[in-house]
Formats: structure tokens, C-alpha cells, sequence
């Protein structure tokens, strides 16, 4: 399981605990529940934020890549470097929100 949606799980969880502590009217469990949530929701950005940094990495290597190729006149290795930038470049859209 994926740390992302690890985060995702435990944030669910934390809201389902906390919700079932207020029906009951039981503080304590409606306080772990909402630290959970936290934590989930802590631990969903620091997944954001590594995903980020790897798309970040594998642009600028794409277009190192990309601009040895046309140095060299190589077209096929130039597209990979591109396609290896946008790709890079979609990860860090995909993980902004």
C-alpha cells in the first residue's frame, strides 16, 4: 500500500472513530479519532511532497537527457529525454492537490 493511500485509510478511520465517540459521547475516542484524522492528513502531504520531488528529478533529468541528444543529433535519445521531462512535469501537477 502506497504511503499516499495509507494516509488516506487512517484519515477515514480517524473520522469514523471520531464521529462514533460524539454518538456515544465518549471524548476520549472522539479525540484519538480526530488525531488520526491528522496524522492521515499528514501523512497523505508528505507523500504528496516525495511524489513531487521524484517528478521534479525526473524532469530535470529528462531534459539534460533531451538537450544531449540534440547536442549529439540523436533524435530518438532527444524524444526520450522530452518524454521523460513531461513525464516528471505531469507528477508534480498529479500531486499538488
Amino acid at each position: 500500500m502506497s504511503k499516499r493511500n495509507e494516509g488516506i485509510g487512517e484519515e477515514l478511520g480517524g473520522k469514523i472513530q471520531a464521529g462514533v465517540g460524539k454518538l456515544v459521547g465518549n471524548e476520549r475516542m472522539q479525540a484519538e479519532g480526530k488525531a488520526h484524522e491528522l496524522s492521515g492528513k499528514a501523512k497523505q502531504a508528505a507523500a504528496k511532497g516525495a511524489e513531487r520531488t521524484k517528478g521534479k528529478v525526473q524532469e530535470v533529468a529528462g531534459a539534460a537527457k533531451g538537450a544531449v541528444g540534440a547536442a549529439l543529433k540523436d533524435d530518438r535519445m532527444e524524444a526520450e529525454g522530452r518524454a521523460k521531462e513531461i513525464e516528471g512535469e505531469a507528477r508534480q501537477v498529479a500531486n499538488r492537490r
